[in-house]
């Protein structure tokens, strides 16, 4: 069986051995494949075993319809069977979270309210259980995790992840724009960006996982700008790494997968970038 079909349970709070909750249902994802927020809830729904289904568009020429749905013309946005719209990465998550720390109710009952469908119960063989938390911990734990999670969708976003999408993507991808990246920002981009990897790897070197004990949203969205820069080629592994055992760990979950096989159209990621030991 493919990993990718495991079924994942969902409950952080303890279950009968082998009672686990899959998934079949269709969400529908609006995103952009390098968009470093969209790629942070792609990674969040593969966690819990969602497969969505996807419509890439470019962020810098949304249309009309999309627009109605998110007047503020950002990505990610998550539809569900039920009606529901989740618009943006933190909202996204934050929303997911409080769904699964739940405790008035079954897990069956808070995911059929809240995806509008009935979700499938079986038995698997393992038993084990899926404790993750997006934002574990007590408050002064999961005000950590959002505070690396600002330090990675607004400070590295604006420090090295726009001026790589925004140099080297747009110009590409949309004909209007196209021309040679601007080398003062890119060079400016580059020093931020062995910054942030420095600060990675103090934090990977004294952590199990980047906000402390526990995987979190943190490092979902910490891994989604890395995987963007990696994706361009943009990274000296060699020069990072405690950075890069922690990107490994992250990169050899199942939900990464969908991110390695993405592929931009006149843009080809290096050799390395869909290995898990690179």
């Amino acid at each position: 069986m493919d990993a990718r079909d495991e079924v994942i349970p969902l409950a952080r709070r303890p279950r009968l051995p082998g009672c686990q909750i899959a998934i079949e249902v269709a969400l529908r994802l609006t995103h952009f494949k390098l968009c470093p927020f969209s790629r942070s809830i792609r990674l969040v729904l593969g966690e819990f075993g969602f497969r969505p289904d996807v419509e890439d568009v470019q962020p810098w020429s949304l249309k009309k319809p999309f627009l109605t749905k998110n007047p503020a013309g950002t990505l990610p946005v998550l539809e569900t069977p039920s009606g529901r719209i989740l618009i943006g990465a933190y909202a996204t998550a934050e929303f997911f979270n409080d769904v699964l720390r739940e405790d008035d109710a079954s897990d069956a009952a808070v995911l059929e309210a809240w995806l509008g469908v009935a979700a499938e119960a079986t038995t698997v063989s393992s038993g084990a259980q899926h404790d993750l938390a997006l934002f574990p911990g007590d408050a002064d734990d999961r005000a950590e995790v959002r505070r690396l999670v600002d330090w990675f969708h607004l400070k590295f976003d604006r420090e090295v992840t726009q001026e790589f999408l925004i140099e080297r993507v747009q110009p590409i991808l949309d004909r209007a724009k196209a021309r040679a990246p601007d080398a003062g920002l890119m060079r400016a981009a580059r020093a931020n960006l062995k910054y942030h990897l420095s600060y990675i790897g103090f934090l990977a070197d004294q952590r199990r996982w980047l906000a402390g004990d526990a995987l979190s949203y943190a490092d979902f969205a910490a891994a989604a700008h890395l995987s963007v820069a990696d994706y361009l080629g943009e990274i000296a592994w060699e020069d990072a790494p405690f950075a890069q055992a922690w990107y490994q760990r992250v990169k050899s979950r199942p939900a990464f997968r969908g991110l390695l096989e993405d592929r931009v159209p006149g843009l080809s990621p290096p050799p390395h970038y869909p290995e898990l030991d690179f």
